[in-house]
């Protein structure tokens, strides 16, 4: 027997979801014998973009049963059945959670309709559930709906059992009880676990570190490691008996601690970063009429390198976004061609540095401000960003070029007197690797602001 259901609800952070409405129908393996469907009052504020979703608003909600009013048909209607949705994980994963705020362990088999059909329909275009049912033909309505999407479930299903001719498949794919599924200690961790940005560490029975990683969400990172599937990932969850986590308040901070941290501690379970993370950089040299010019070259072949890349793909993707950020010359810089003027001369875009109408000195000065803009070379800075708790802020200390080490603080004289800063800062290594994961990073996304030392 099997209870085929869809839950659709508020969104928001990871294990802090409430349901909205749920659809489950049971269904023996030719039809429908029960049908349980019903909007839920999830008790909090459903996310602006779940309601341009699914229709279901805040209002609608205002009289619908509580879930604890329908736990008890939820339990009797799944009762000696197997769960069967679209991407079960997620599905399992809320109703295990709303059954442990009412104190109750809620536990069954379950079975995942993307599984199946990857295995069933290896060659479908797509697995997301509109887009499967719509390449088979399936009628679906009220998409995003609880039903609309349980009914839709269904047929595919049905269609699914046919296709296994050899009735092994399904078998396979069953999660077992100790997969998919978290244990009660696994389920403490997680819910100990913040929804923040940090490190976390596994540690096994002696209290070894064998396994850390960053992530800007730790519990949900935690859980989905639990999760996993696969038999490195059954072995971990197996070794590990307690979870501790720092928490940066910067992505930044975090991806730096996690590389220098994984050079230290070397776990277990942890692949390790390589001897060099990057290939390529932007080598800067002169052209015949004393323009300075970039080109993606190896490392290696570099003797005035510009900042570091993990291949030649981003070096070149680096080199085109300055050239449009500043003005610079698409023929200089080897992304044109051109026997004469290159194209955006003609729109504007370019001042004219391909056929010498620029002032040579102008010209090298605005290259050399888009180099400066994105690579630490020479730099004595602070870069700040967001602290652990509001009010407080990440400090990122860069000394002629390198990464000296990492801090926090509340107060701006702290930041002002560079006796006090040195004394917050955490010393890290300044090396190469270093330098190019902060550079990465800032040519990506936005720290609060640079100070100059």
């Amino acid at each position: 027997m099997y209870a085929i259901l869809d839950i659709e609800t508020t969104g928001g952070k990871f294990n802090e979801e409430g349901i909205t409405e749920i659809a489950i129908h049971k269904f023996d393996g030719h039809k429908v014998t029960d049908s349980f469907i019903s909007l839920i009052n999830p008790e909090k504020e459903i996310q602006p973009y779940v309601v341009n979703l699914t229709g279901i608003n805040n209002k609608m909600l205002r009289t619908a049963p509580r879930f604890h009013e329908v736990a008890k048909r939820i339990i009797e209607i799944t009762e000696d059945a197997v769960l069967v949705a679209h991407n079960a994980q997620f599905d399992y994963r809320i109703l295990r959670t709303e059954f442990r705020r009412l104190g109750y362990n809620y536990e069954r088999k379950s079975l995942c309709t993307v599984d199946l059909s990857k295995v069933l329909l290896p060659d479908a275009e797509s697995y997301s559930l509109g887009k499967l049912v719509r390449s088979l033909g399936i009628p679906v309505s009220d998409r995003h709906r609880a039903n609309g999407d349980a009914l839709a479930t269904v047929k595919l299903f049905k269609l699914l059992l046919a296709k296994d001719t050899g009735k092994t498949i399904i078998q396979d794919v069953i999660r077992k009880e100790a997969h998919g599924e978290l244990s009660e200690k696994q389920l403490d961790i997680v819910q100990s676990m913040p929804n923040k940005t940090g490190v976390f560490y596994m540690h096994n029975k002696d209290g070894d570190i064998i396994y850390l990683s960053k992530s800007t969400d730790i519990k949900k990172k935690v859980n989905q490691l639990f999760t996993k599937a696969g038999e490195r990932a059954r072995k971990l969850t197996k070794d590990t008996r307690k979870v501790t986590y720092e928490k940066t308040g910067s992505e930044l901070v975090a991806l730096l601690k996690e590389h220098q941290e994984l050079l230290k501690n070397r776990p277990k379970y942890n692949s390790m970063p390589r001897k060099r993370m990057f290939s390529h950089t932007l080598c800067l040299s002169k052209n015949e009429y004393g323009y300075l010019g970039l080109k993606t070259v190896k490392v290696n072949q570099c003797t005035d390198a510009w900042g570091f890349f993990n291949g030649e793909f981003s070096a070149k993707n680096h080199l085109f976004k300055i050239t449009r950020e500043f003005n610079l010359c698409d023929k200089i810089n080897g992304i044109s061609e051109a026997r004469g003027n290159c194209a955006n001369y003609l729109e504007g875009k370019c001042k004219g540095a391909c056929i010498q109408r620029e002032d040579v000195e102008t010209y090298n000065e605005r290259i050399l401000e888009a180099l400066q803009k994105y690579s630490l070379r020479n730099k004595e800075v602070v870069l700040v960003d967001k602290g652990r708790e509001v009010g407080e802020y990440s400090a990122i200390m860069v000394r002629k070029g390198s990464l000296v080490g990492v801090g926090y603080y509340d107060l701006n004289h702290q930041i002002n007197n560079i006796h006090i800063l040195e004394n917050l800062i955490t010393p890290m290594n300044g090396t190469q690797n270093a330098n190019f994961i902060i550079e990465s990073y800032l040519r990506k996304r936005k720290i609060l602001k640079t100070i100059s030392l």
